[in-house]
């Protein structure tokens, strides 16, 4: 899995030549430029309204008002511990949502950029067929609605583990690896749908090379930490770089 993790990561840096090379500016900038917009103002929402529901839930079930008379320091900072593993669960549990919303909306321009990559790669041409776009799109999109399922119940089983004492707090770690590994899932699907993959043997596939997933999440995820520029190329060099990292480990 670290091999594959490597590879993954390797890729991205091949992306951007790769996109540099062949002048895909176009097809980068601007679904980059609308995740952006959107990922500004989802999680200026996620962040308010995840302190509001910890507020809330603590105030519900008494806890705020017990800690304000408990004299033990080490208590309350189990709790306090508690309360910021809580609202990092939530907040990647929004940022999923948001993701799966923006992977459905951009799902047509990401399924052609991943297509357009391959041609160029295999230097062959693949015939436009908008019935055939649609189709993809519309995969994308079942698989976004099963994997925001599945990231459900995980986030559900993560937010009651987070609230156990030192147990709770590798909950945000465990977090963004599932968030990595769904994000990757995506990006690697457009690829094997071109392949022929049926959504179970696409399923299969990518359980098998969990690493390049997660890979290619990650640095989806890292590119974040560089403002305004990483958010608007991040979803697209995640494509381009999922689609160059099975073609190498198809190639070995």
């Amino acid at each position: 899995m670290l091999k594959e993790i490597v590879i993954a990561i390797q890729s991205y840096f091949d992306a951007h030549q790769f996109i540099r090379k062949h002048n895909l500016w176009k097809w980068i900038l601007i679904p980059g430029i609308i995740y952006t917009i959107l990922f500004m103002a989802g999680m200026y929402f996620f962040w308010n309204s995840s302190d509001s529901a910890v507020t809330w839930l603590s105030k519900s079930i008494g806890l705020e008002t017990w800690l304000q008379h408990q004299t033990n320091a080490f208590l309350n900072f189990l709790f306090l511990m508690a309360g910021i593993m809580l609202r990092l669960i939530l907040v990647f549990f929004y940022f999923s949502l948001f993701k799966y919303l923006f992977l459905i909306i951009g799902s047509p321009v990401f399924a052609y950029l991943s297509e357009k990559t391959s041609s160029i790669i295999e230097e062959r041409e693949f015939p436009f067929s908008f019935s055939q776009l649609l189709k993809d799109a519309a995969r994308g999109i079942r698989l976004a609605l099963r994997n925001t399922a599945w990231q459900t119940l995980y986030a559900v089983s993560l937010i009651l583990l987070s609230l156990v004492p030192l147990a709770g707090w590798i909950t945000p770690l465990i977090a963004l690896f599932v968030e990595c590994y769904y994000y990757g899932f995506s990006m690697m699907d457009y690829s094997c749908e071109r392949n022929n993959f049926s959504s179970t043997e696409s399923i299969n596939f990518i359980s098998r090379h969990k690493g390049l997933a997660i890979g290619n999440g990650l640095m989806f995820y890292l590119m974040h930490g560089v403002v305004i520029i990483g958010w608007v190329l991040a979803p697209a060099y995640a494509v381009v770089a999922a689609t160059l990292s099975l073609h190498r480990i198809k190639n070995q």
